[in-house]
């Protein structure tokens, strides 16, 4: 086992830990570190990658990546095991969900030689709201 450095628990760190725990849909790094700065928080945006990275990491957050390159992040609601999720493309309201993909993606690697190592599952589309054109003024 490699040494790894253990991740000192600062009070930046902790801002964007909660800054993303009170996010309900994906975020950008760089809207987090707006909220945070907004919030009074004195927190670099570089330091909000790094912790969104660890975070990643230790799997306490998931990170997707839009059509055009941005990266999104997430606390995860359930970081206890592997998961796939529905993301509406307008609202970015996203639903953590646990399709029968898991079975498969054994067999078939199993059938072309392949040892899986990881998979991704995101599902795009528009939520119920979205789809019917309702939007509620926050």
């Amino acid at each position: 086992m490699a040494n790894q450095t253990p991740v000192r628990n600062t009070r930046q760190r902790a801002a964007v830990r909660a800054g993303l725990d009170h996010e309900p849909r994906f975020i950008s790094a760089q809207d987090l570190h707006m909220k945070l700065r907004n919030a009074g928080e004195s927190v670099g945006l570089a330091t909000v990658y790094r912790v969104l990275a660890e975070l990643v990491k230790a799997g306490d957050a998931d990170s997707i990546h839009t059509e055009d390159g941005t990266q999104l992040f997430r606390a995860c609601a359930d970081a206890e095991g592997h998961h796939h999720h529905l993301i509406c493309v307008d609202c970015g309201a996203t639903v953590e969900i646990d399709p029968p993909v898991e079975a498969w993606v054994d067999a078939v690697c199993a059938k072309n030689g392949f040892t899986p190592i990881r998979h991704v599952l995101d599902v795009f589309g528009r939520c119920a709201t979205c789809s019917s054109g309702r939007w509620d003024a926050d």
